[in-house]
């Protein structure tokens, strides 16, 4: 549905993105994180067409919207953050402007208002001016002016920004809503929603693309770590002599010693595989009792941080260096492409010329064939 091909933005001699590729797929609902300045905004921008790459493709649809930018925008729906709207509006006049500016035929915008707005839950506030509605009312209202029309893909900055815990709420199970029948992109810091909601996550930093996954596997890698949290009653005092008997434990750490002498202890591993199998076995030998044994789950917020924390912050110098060498990366892959061209012409020319030949032979012997059969005619009609 969305293709991102060797996209580059650049402003004078500053790259907003550099070089990034992904591609989403009908359905799919996913979330694109990154930091402030990281290139998020550009690349939706560029996606929806405000703005144009300097270099590389993208396809929404099937269609590139550098040649059919029409056909590429009637397929999407916007929702720009900070919800702009106008605020002299009723929620109606506001979900109808945006469905004429969308070019909705007038027979059928009625019908696609109406739609919208209950899609969003704003039907009692629909006669409101958009300027009197709370916060979450109002990322509703961008909402149905992204969804009027029902385009085939929505594409949604920050939409839970500033709300209280019960509107992110209710705008979450909205986007899931959406998910049902449209392709949903979704900028957002806050990456617990990013987690509950989405089902595969695209991470931009300073401009490129550093990595496409589902929320889970990128958790599953945010440590080489496992750490497990147990509580013991432990009345022999032995539980700290795991560390010698478990090789997999690296650390055991007591906590604190609770009212009743039970003891917590942190349990770190260096193994990915789970051992609090073997853990309760050796506990159950020593006669403690387990009272409680949990493992801290890493967190889509442990595994973006681990991908941004430690890249290389490039100088404008070795930004144009890296371009630089591109660019003569592919003069030369042009170069390569031109020299098997021509190769394959000039073989070409050489097999033309050789079946050229040999149909002329095939020509002198035919005729020499029928210069010699009516030859044997004569002979035969003399002797006769």
């Amino acid at each position: 549905m969305i293709q991102v091909k060797n996209v580059t933005k650049k402003y004078g001699d500053f790259y907003a993105v550099r070089n990034i590729n992904f591609e989403i797929k009908d359905g799919e609902i996913v979330g694109f994180l990154g930091r402030n300045g990281a290139g998020k905004s550009t690349t939706m921008n560029m996606i929806t067409g405000f703005i144009e790459p300097t270099e590389g493709e993208i396809i929404v649809g099937g269609y590139n919207i550098d040649a059919n930018p029409k056909k590429v925008k009637r397929q999407i729906g916007y929702m720009p953050e900070g919800t702009p709207l106008y605020a002299d509006l009723t929620v109606k006049e506001f979900v109808s402007y945006m469905a004429e500016l969308k070019l909705i035929p007038r027979k059928e915008r009625k019908e696609a208002v109406k739609k919208a707005i209950e899609s969003t839950g704003l039907e009692k506030v629909q006669n409101n001016l958009t300027k009197s509605l709370s916060r979450g009312y109002k990322q509703r209202v961008s909402m149905a002016g992204a969804i009027v029309g029902n385009p085939q893909i929505l594409i949604l900055d920050e939409p839970t920004v500033g709300l209280d815990p019960k509107q992110v709420i209710e705008i979450r199970e909205l986007i899931k809503s959406f998910g049902k029948n449209h392709t949903v992109l979704i900028s957002s810091h806050i990456l617990s929603e990013i987690n509950q909601i989405c089902e595969k996550v695209i991470v931009i930093d300073k401009g490129e693309i550093v990595a496409v996954d589902t929320p889970e596997h990128l958790e599953a890698g945010a440590t080489e770590t496992t750490i497990l949290h147990i509580t013991v009653d432990d009345i022999n005092n032995v539980f700290e002599t795991l560390k010698d008997e478990i090789t997999e434990i690296t650390e055991l750490t007591l906590q604190k010693t609770n009212e009743d002498n039970s003891k917590e202890y942190e349990i770190k591993t260096n193994v990915k595989t789970d051992i609090r199998k073997i853990i309760s076995k050796t506990c159950a030998e020593k006669d403690i009792t387990i009272l409680e044994m949990r493992k801290e789950e890493a967190s889509l917020e442990d595994a973006f941080i681990k991908l941004v924390e430690d890249r290389p912050e490039y100088s404008q110098k070795e930004v144009k260096k890296m371009q630089y060498e591109k660019e003569i990366e592919e003069i030369r892959e042009e170069e390569r492409i031109r020299k098997e061209e021509k190769a394959n012409r000039k073989q070409a020319k050489k097999e033309e010329k050789a079946r050229k030949e040999a149909n002329k032979e095939m020509k002198k012997e035919a005729k020499q064939a029928k210069q010699k059969e009516q030859e044997n005619k004569k002979e035969k009609g003399g002797e006769a």
